[in-house]
């Protein structure tokens, strides 16, 4: 898996590509700001582009801005937005720009992150078309955004599935957080399927829609 790193911190963007390079994970190249990383994913084409918001010149949303135009023009790269602060109205609308290529969507807080095997599964996730959205970045989009048509209709304990397969967990996973069997998941992720009218799909296409669909704005 190839990435590019995009931080104003070049301390961390070192600091941050001898790490993941030490688990495995080839960096393609370090990006200073929104510009730079726009050039560095059009030359290199990662699979996965790390982004943080606060950028320069003004240091407020430039990175997520940037985010939002490599899922425009480059949708098969997917990109995991990776900062200290949670922005809801950009990140809403990058998630509703996800599901049209290859690349996924993930959005940690550098602060939440407990290891780098950790990041390194969530890089991988992204880079396959998955979601990898730190649980807190979950909650306060799901405060942030109106239901969707659809969710209304789901149980409570499906509402609970859902946010969990948001943080890109498998079935093991919901399964093990929520202390239920494997099969209890299985009942809970087809219902959701069904009531959000998704048809069955190779692969784990359906989680992604059902995601995108439970977030978006």
């Amino acid at each position: 898996m190839r990435v590019v790193i995009a931080d104003d911190t070049a301390l961390l963007r070192q600091g941050l590509s001898r790490l993941l390079t030490d688990a495995g994970v080839e960096v393609a190249g370090e990006a200073g700001d929104a510009d730079e990383l726009l050039a560095l994913v059009e030359t290199e084409r990662p699979d996965v582009a790390v982004v943080d918001i606060r950028m320069p010149p003004s240091h407020t949303d430039e990175g997520l801005r940037a985010a939002l135009k490599l899922r425009h023009d480059h949708p098969a790269t997917g990109v995991l937005v990776f900062s200290q602060y949670i922005e809801t109205r950009y990140t809403a609308r990058l998630l509703a720009a996800a599901g049209g290529g290859a690349g996924g969507v993930g959005y940690l807080l550098k602060d939440r992150v407990a290891d780098v095997s950790e990041f390194a599964d969530a890089l991988t996730r992204v880079g396959a078309g998955g979601t990898a959205l730190d649980p807190e970045v979950v909650s306060q989009l799901m405060s942030a955004s109106p239901r969707p048509r659809g969710l209304t209709a789901l149980t409570p304990r499906e509402r609970e599935v859902l946010a969990l397969m948001a943080e890109g967990r498998s079935n093991a996973g919901i399964a093990a957080a929520l202390t239920i069997t494997d099969g209890a998941v299985e009942k809970h992720v087809a219902g959701i399927f069904d009531k959000f009218g998704l048809p069955p799909a190779e692969g784990d296409n359906r989680r992604v829609l059902a995601v995108l669909r439970h977030l978006r704005s």
